[in-house]
């Protein structure tokens, strides 16, 4: 994936370097404070952040460049003036097809699943999503709800819905640092509390929740559930048994993305050539990666970068770093 060439280049007038951007923070009732403890963020003292949108381009969300000549800018706004530059594709009109975020589940998520494609033509909305949680870091004994157990069907659930018994129609699987989940579309799902994920997806808000736990917000009003969406978008054979976790070399890899693990130890050198958009999201240690101009792109634990199809460059780690490197 990864190949030799020494540094950076000029195309069509676009310095090709390493993209940052400005994280987008989304309070939620499950939040916490681990986004800042573990990685940095400025994220707001005392309120409970659940998520950090790190690279997205939705029509109410849009991920802003934070560095470089393009500082300021949309990576929607960079992609449509610079598609071959930074997709490989002078066609490439968008929108970007990943959402990348990282998620701090202090407590429990709501039980949701997301549709496919077939399911949102059978509805008439929605938009399909796929996703992967990788553990960051997890509380002794901190689960996820992965699929249904075996033997649940739709009447059941929808039985147990009434009878508010979600949660013993769920598969628990407990989980560890340094896994990673692969949650196909139409996958019942929830995030137990002491979890911290990156998480990779399609670019994609639909979220139907079948249960939230009888919790409600400060204004002691309940969130909204989707029990007839969802049990339209649920594939019922998904199950945990089914859903491996993997830990080593290519995490995921499906018909939206893949996902590789990587490993570098302190004074070591990556290169690449130009040919492909990466996404870079590192888990620990840090580094630098050269710009066309100007200083080195400094990079640390929780950022996230897009790494240009037409960039060349090495990668120089100043520590031991552990990353994703995110293709489609």
């Amino acid at each position: 994936m990864w190949t030799v060439r020494k540094h950076a280049i000029r195309i069509c007038g676009m310095k090709t370097y390493p993209l940052k951007f400005k994280p987008i923070y989304k309070q939620r009732i499950w939040g916490g404070q681990k986004l800042r403890e573990v990685f940095g963020k400025d994220i707001p003292p005392g309120e409970k952040i659940g998520e950090s949108w790190e690279i997205a381009d939705l029509p109410a969300d849009k991920s802003v460049i934070a560095n470089g000549e393009l500082a300021g800018q949309t990576l929607g706004w960079a992609i449509k003036n610079h598609p071959k530059e930074i997709m490989g594709d002078e066609d490439f009109s968008g929108p970007f097809p990943l959402l990348i975020k990282f998620l701090d589940a202090e407590d429990v998520l709501s039980v949701q699943v997301h549709p496919d494609k077939e399911t949102c033509r059978r509805l008439g909305k929605g938009e399909p999503k796929a996703e992967c949680w990788y553990i960051v870091s997890a509380a002794d004994g901190a689960m996820i709800y992965k699929g249904l157990k075996k033997g649940v069907t739709r009447e059941k659930l929808a039985e147990a819905i009434k009878k508010g018994s979600v949660a013993q129609m769920l598969a628990k699987v407990t989980v560890k640092e340094g896994e990673c989940h692969f949650l196909p579309a139409g996958t019942t799902h929830s995030i137990g509390p002491g979890i911290l994920i990156a998480e990779i997806q399609t670019p994609s808000d639909t979220t139907y929740r079948v249960f939230d736990w009888n919790r409600v917000d400060k204004s002691g009003k309940a969130r909204e559930l989707h029990i007839e969406e969802a049990l339209e978008s649920i594939h019922f054979e998904q199950r945990g048994d089914n859903l491996m976790a993997t830990r080593f070399g290519r995490l995921a890899d499906c018909e939206y993305f893949k996902i590789d693990k990587g490993h570098q130890a302190g004074g070591s050198e990556v290169l690449v050539l130009p040919g492909e958009m990466k996404i870079l999201i590192i888990i620990s240690g840090c580094g630098t990666i050269p710009a066309a101009e100007g200083e080195p792109v400094k990079f640390k634990a929780g950022d996230t970068l897009v790494i240009a199809a037409m960039y060349e460059g090495a990668i120089r780690f100043a520590e031991d770093t552990e990353y994703l490197t995110v293709t489609t």
